[in-house]
């Protein structure tokens, strides 16, 4: 499988000649989604999930297809029908290819007095990848490559480190980076590398890996 950075909290996934892209929002490029077979949100914030950019990729690909929470299908249903598909925290189904499981259910706390909103994470392929989106979510089942959200208004980095060290997976991308300098990126590289036991990586904006 070929994983691919976009910007901030954006990967495509490519395997068979297939494509899956998850939360491309406002951070992430214009054409993030475009060639996608299928495209993941995990929840409605911005930098997650933006119309403009899933319009692009539905058009683009006539057959492309959502698959999202309630809160984020409410809003976009009307505008593609029947290629929005409402999905939650213990479903399962199978998304240009790849085999996806849910877990999750409410974003983390941002701050005691902001309610939280829903937010689910995406399991592909038995635990190759876990995209969490914005929440700290253990799913109860091995990861190996963990998109790690490395830098957020809600969380800190023992809770970055805590959250690799619990998962325990083979090895950590960052993502949700888009509000990290270059200048604080050497000390969460070393802090997390150094402390989260597993191996710690970073992909530039278009940069990729096999997974």
């Amino acid at each position: 499988m070929k994983l691919t950075k976009k910007s901030h909290a954006c990967i495509r996934l490519e395997k068979d000649g297939r494509t899956l892209v998850i939360d491309p929002g406002t951070f992430s490029e214009e054409d993030a989604a475009v060639g996608a077979d299928a495209i993941l949100v995990t929840h409605e914030h911005l930098d997650h999930f933006d119309e403009d950019r899933l319009r692009a990729a539905l058009e683009a690909g006539p057959g492309a297809e959502i698959w999202t929470l309630a809160s984020v299908a409410e809003k976009i249903s009307a505008a593609f029908p029947g290629r929005v598909h409402t999905v939650g925290h213990g479903d399962t189904f199978t998304a240009a290819g790849f085999d996806v499981q849910v877990h999750g259910e409410l974003h983390a706390v941002i701050h005691p007095d902001i309610p939280r909103i829903t937010n689910i994470g995406f399991l592909i392929d038995g635990g190759k990848v876990f995209h969490p989106g914005d929440a700290l979510t253990v799913p109860d089942h091995p990861v190996q490559t963990l998109m790690l959200p490395v830098m957020a208004p809600w969380n800190k980095i023992s809770e970055v480190i805590d959250y690799v060290r619990e998962v325990k997976p083979q090895r950590a991308y960052d993502i949700h980076d888009a509000l990290l300098t270059d200048l604080a990126r050497p000390i969460y590289d070393n802090q997390i590398g150094a402390l989260g036991g597993a191996e710690h990586l970073r992909l530039a904006p278009g940069g990729s890996a096999e997974v």
